[in-house]
């Protein structure tokens, strides 16, 4: 039951109306008899600085952040975190007493689905497409996790440099080679995938009613992971292509949930019911 001392935690991006977000964290909450209520909220990137100094008015307990402002938040928070600084991405803001702490629980989580699958990160070999919030947060945690080398491509246009900044630094605090390719180069991306252990989709290609994919198909070997961060739809064309060619993958939803688990702890310091969620929330599997 909502109360006079029920808190709020929000989700901002935009759009958010397909978000598994509020139903993850809600069944948590009534399943740990916690008095915090989730909601969503359409937020764009012009709006931001006032969504984040409405946190400290009201207050908010805390909020996740999904596409377009894992980035666009940062000029308006008070600290950020060791991971966020060296990928210039928050999905999780937590208040405390109107200080405004950004931290990215994306990479966390995406590690954590891996591992549930078997997956060896050490020394692990990916190819990761796209280099926004999610894919920077992912590759940043990689390199802390000791994967070997990581493959970034990306569209060539006005952030390139960035990427290319981001991942000279990555490289410089882990030791992890990384190397940026533009993604139209297909015979670049086809050399690297054949090197690969691990193939991460982190962009939105694919999601909802694309059927488009960024990779040929025989470009796919038996002994590569392929992932998608996308998990609407639950079997992505590139996921079909990867069973198709005998790939162990896997969707985004473990991501999600494992991801939402990090960011539920650093707001209410309990674990989150990760089977129960799963059962609960998640019922689609591939």
């Amino acid at each position: 039951m909502i109360s006079g001392s029920t808190q709020l935690i929000c989700l901002f991006g935009s759009p958010v109306e397909h978000s598994k977000s509020p139903a993850i964290h809600n069944t948590a909450f009534e399943a740990l008899h916690l008095n915090y209520s989730y909601l969503a909220f359409d937020i764009s990137k012009e709006q931001i600085a006032q969504a984040t100094e409405a946190m400290r008015v009201l207050p908010i307990v805390g909020c996740n952040l999904t596409m377009p402002l894992k980035t666009a938040v940062i000029p308006y928070l008070d600290h950020l975190s060791v991971a966020s600084t060296l990928c210039s991405s928050v999905n999780t803001i937590t208040n405390k007493n109107g200080v405004l702490y950004g931290d990215t629980t994306d990479g966390i989580g995406y590690i954590h689905s891996l591992r549930a699958e078997g997956f060896h990160t050490k020394g692990a070999v990916m190819t990761c497409l796209g280099a926004g919030g999610a894919a920077t947060s992912i590759c940043t945690q990689a390199a802390l996790e000791n994967f070997d080398s990581i493959y970034i491509f990306k569209r060539k246009n006005a952030t390139y440099e960035n990427t290319l900044s981001f991942a000279k630094n990555l490289q410089k605090e882990t030791n992890c080679k990384i190397m940026v390719y533009d993604m139209a180069d297909t015979s670049a991306l086809e050399s690297c995938i054949k090197k690969s252990t691990l193939l991460v989709n982190a962009t939105n290609v694919g999601m909802g009613d694309d059927t488009t994919s960024l990779v040929d198909k025989s470009m796919l070997h038996p002994d590569l992971f392929v992932s998608d961060i996308i998990y609407h739809p639950s079997m992505t064309t590139l996921l079909s292509d990867a069973k198709a060619m005998g790939c162990s993958y896997k969707n985004g939803s473990d991501m999600l949930l494992y991801q939402a688990a990090a960011s539920f702890h650093l707001w209410t310091q309990q674990e989150m019911p990760i089977d129960l969620i799963r059962e609960k929330v998640f019922s689609t599997t591939i």
